[in-house]
């Protein structure tokens, strides 16, 4: 006689996100996502790197975390440590600094340290979806405030506090990306980094920066972060997804020591990739400033052919923001358009997309935007799949009227 069926998933707890489908592989023109260039991962470099800091240090690996603590390996510390402030202008030291799991452990951990359920938390109108979702996942009330070409808008950010205060609310923390806004990409200049911090110290909220994408510029620098400029009211995280890999999970995460204690006690996983860190920084120390420069031009030449693909194919139909380093250029369609409905035709076509509403604290200000990653593909696919998207976007909305200066034509 054989057993009744089990169903383990009725025994499933509450709350969960939706089931994930199989992955099937990416499809020809993948626009999403922070993937970066393949033909630039330094592969040479990085075997050479590992052969060397495993021969030299490789026994090490017996213990959890290297056995020198949780903050991770002194090495990619003190690159680090180099690195901020040389090109952020940090004046700190390897005790300053903790190793993640990639940036996103980073805004788990800070959002936990500083937010409770329930208390508010103010972010730019246009965000990194996942700091927006884990916000919300905490319980926060997440709110938007208004970005320009420059970024974080101060004035209306003191609108907006003086709302916030009239109702008897003071959020925790602003949470921003100055420095290649995402999706923006845009660089919030020195005076408003100074305003900034001016109102936030006033009015009592601490600052949460993000710097995931401050390596990869166009302009060969960029103002000082908000942590050089005030570090006992900043927490600063980065991460070397997109200035090397986004398989090497490893982050980082500076704030002053009664900060950082806490957020040690906090990280549970047992300690970040040792072997990761030590390539980044066996590699980093060397080549750091050549890999990146390389890089960033790399990625200038993708974004002006994506540039020029998107004017070419939607002309006058789309408003695009131009980005001042990154790998994600942010566009507008007109307003009837709604680019969710655009997401099913577009796979059909063999396109992925990042649609606007995902990317906003108010999802209903960017039904008519998408957020298209240019690192990933080369520049005849950007050309390709711009150009389709292009014809799926027609087909569904009649927009764009015209396509590489040729009237389009609905069937049927």
């Amino acid at each position: 006689m054989s057993s009744p069926a089990f169903d383990l998933t009725r025994l499933f707890g509450t709350g969960l996100p939706e089931p994930s489908p199989r992955f099937a592989g990416f499809p020809e023109f993948n626009f999403v996502g922070g993937h970066n260039d393949p033909e630039q991962i330094p592969v040479e470099g990085l075997i050479e790197a590992a052969a060397s800091v495993l021969r030299r240090e490789g026994a090490s690996l017996a213990m959890y975390n290297l056995g020198q603590g949780p903050q991770g390996y002194p090495g990619l510390r003190d690159f680090l440590a180099d690195k901020l402030k040389r090109h952020r202008g940090m004046a700190i030291g390897r005790d300053e600094v903790m190793i993640t799991s990639g940036s996103g452990q980073g805004i788990d951990m800070v959002s936990r340290l500083l937010v409770d359920p329930g208390e508010t938390v103010i972010l730019e109108e246009c965000c990194y979806a996942g700091a927006i979702n884990r916000f919300k996942r905490i319980g926060a009330k997440v709110v938007g405030t208004k970005l320009d070409e420059h970024g974080i808008c101060i004035e209306s950010l003191t609108q907006l506090l003086d709302e916030l205060k009239a109702k008897g609310v003071t959020p925790k923390c602003i949470y921003t990306i100055p420095t290649i806004q995402n999706p923006t990409g845009s660089i919030l200049p020195l005076e408003r980094r100074q305003a900034l911090l001016a109102l936030a110290r006033e009015r009592g909220i601490a600052i949460f920066e993000d710097e995931c994408y401050a390596d990869l510029l166009w302009v060969r620098s960029a103002p000082p972060s908000l942590y050089a400029l005030a570090p006992e009211q900043v927490v600063h995280i980065g991460s070397f997804s997109k200035s090397l890999a986004p398989a090497l999970r490893v982050g980082y995460c500076v704030a002053s020591w009664p900060v950082l204690s806490r957020l040690i006690a906090m990280k549970t996983d047992g300690g970040t990739g040792a072997l990761d860190q030590m390539i980044i920084a066996e590699y980093f120390s060397r080549s750091f400033d050549t890999h990146v420069e390389h890089l960033s031009a790399v990625l200038r030449e993708k974004l002006d052919t994506m540039v020029e693909a998107v004017a070419r194919e939607f002309g006058t139909s789309v408003e695009m923001w131009k980005p001042e380093g990154g790998i994600f250029l942010w566009l507008k369609l007109p307003d009837r358009v709604d680019v969710t409905k655009l997401i099913k035709p577009a796979a059909e076509a063999g396109i992925v997309f990042n649609p606007g509403p995902e990317w906003v604290c108010d999802p209903a200000t960017a039904k008519s935007s998408m957020r298209l990653c240019f690192a990933l593909p080369s520049k005849r696919q950007i050309e390709d799949g711009v150009a389709a998207l292009a014809r799926v976007c027609f087909e569904q909305t009649g927009i764009p009227v015209r396509s590489a200066n040729v009237e389009n034509v609905r069937a049927g």
